[in-house]
């Protein structure tokens, strides 16, 4: 049997929990080739340079052995190109953000407050709770619904569907094992489920428009009009329903596991509460909730790092990798929430950057200042904590924590 890459040492479940040892043997290679003829880039300096490229295609259906209906990205604005991508996105951005709604963000804070709040309220009386289960996952998932216009009654349907579909994507060793053949046969049914839920909401919401971005998109009257067709509506409200479950959830049980682990940062964030801006930028770098990229490909011969990668090739973007690259950040296995010159890649780069980014910041600054202001001497109770098997989105599927109590 052949010895493995480092990559796929990397996409093992086994290493979840601490991928780093293999991204920095990857690194020794910034483009490397795989023995299934992908690429993978793990460079800090090429994976931006590969990131504002415009020979490099996002679409899925343009990535070789790309199987219809496997991918939950699918038709997305993060899986088209442009000139497509660019008018979507405007569509999208027009009901979230400037110019069209400057204030949207802003005005969520009262409430995004409000739901962290009492989340940590329920805990009161408790000596154990599961960081995940109990606060990283209510918190922002309680946030992107009300934001879509989502009911929340759904959340345990939608969860499960998305789970599923996520766990379903394997580019491992282990993609072949019976166990996993039987989570990628589950994918297509469970986008299908989701996706038949949002276009049902979306014909209620035609009927019967109601607060919230979904309501808005399918009412949509603006200079470019609606998205179009209802197919492109229905898979980039998943996308926005992914991204709210998985980014932010794990950033925000990341954020929580680093500082406990490094005692020094946490009392710097205590004595100096102002920190959690740019620390919530090193949290993302140190702990990318995005781990790699999976749908680019090479749309002609490209020159990088003394590599050609041929035309047609798939390219696996490592953004954790990236974000500890010593040739970009000094010291990069230690967090610094002082760090300067952070600009890491934990949202991406380019036309994919993500325009949830100023949602998801403002929810963990609240979410993480808030843990650390109320809960009193929080201490891991299992370290490293179970990791989920997803290799998109790294995150932990529990992280146990005791404490003394809850403060007011």
């Amino acid at each position: 049997m052949a010895e493995e890459t480092p990559w796929q040492q990397v996409l093992r479940n086994a290493n979840r929990a601490n991928p780093y040892p293999f991204f920095e043997e990857l690194r020794k290679t910034p483009v490397s080739l795989q023995p299934d003829g992908s690429y993978v880039v793990s460079t800090y300096r090429e994976v931006v340079a590969l990131l504002h490229d415009n020979r490099v295609s996002s679409d899925t259906r343009k990535r070789p052995g790309a199987l219809p209906g496997t991918d939950p990205f699918e038709g997305t604005i993060i899986t088209t190109d442009p000139p497509g991508h660019d008018g979507d996105r405007r569509r999208m951005n027009r009901h979230f953000g400037p110019p069209e709604c400057p204030h949207m963000i802003a005005d969520m804070e009262p409430e995004i407050g409000r739901i962290f709040a009492e989340l940590l309220d329920g805990m009161k009386g408790k000596t154990r709770i599961d960081v995940v289960d109990e606060f990283a996952f209510p918190g922002p998932v309680t946030v992107i619904c009300k934001v879509l216009g989502v009911p929340l009654e759904a959340i345990p349907r939608i969860h499960d569907w998305i789970e599923k579909a996520l766990d379903g994507v394997d580019f491992g060793p282990e993609a072949n094992d019976p166990e996993q053949q039987r989570r990628l046969e589950a994918v297509p049914a469970q986008v299908a489920a989701l996706r038949q839920y949002l276009a049902d909401l979306f014909d209620q919401y035609r009927k019967q428009p109601s607060p919230g971005m979904l309501s808005d998109m399918c009412n949509d009257d603006g200079p470019e009009g609606r998205l179009s067709p209802q197919e492109s509506l229905v898979n980039n409200a998943m996308l926005m329903l992914f991204a709210g479950h998985e980014t932010t959830v794990n950033l925000i049980a990341h954020s929580v596991l680093s500082l406990l682990r490094y005692p020094d940062q946490l009392q710097k964030l205590r004595r100096q509460p102002e920190l959690i801006v740019p620390g919530i930028e090193e949290l993302l770098r140190f702990e990318s909730s995005v781990q790699l990229w999976h749908t680019r490909s090479a749309l002609e011969d490209i020159e990088i790092a003394g590599t050609t990668i041929p035309a047609g090739s798939t390219i696996f973007l490592c953004y954790a990798s990236a974000n500890r690259d010593p040739e970009r950040f000094e010291n990069p296995d230690k967090l610094d929430l002082e760090r300067p010159n952070n600009d890491h890649v934990g949202y991406s780069q380019g036309i994919h950057y993500c325009f949830g980014a100023p949602l998801a910041r403002l929810e963990v600054q609240t979410a993480v200042s808030e843990f650390f202001r109320r809960v009193e001497n929080p201490r891991l109770v299992e370290d490293p904590p179970p990791y989920r098997h997803n290799q998109i989105f790294r995150g932990p599927r529990h992280l146990l924590v005791d404490f003394d109590g809850i403060r007011d």
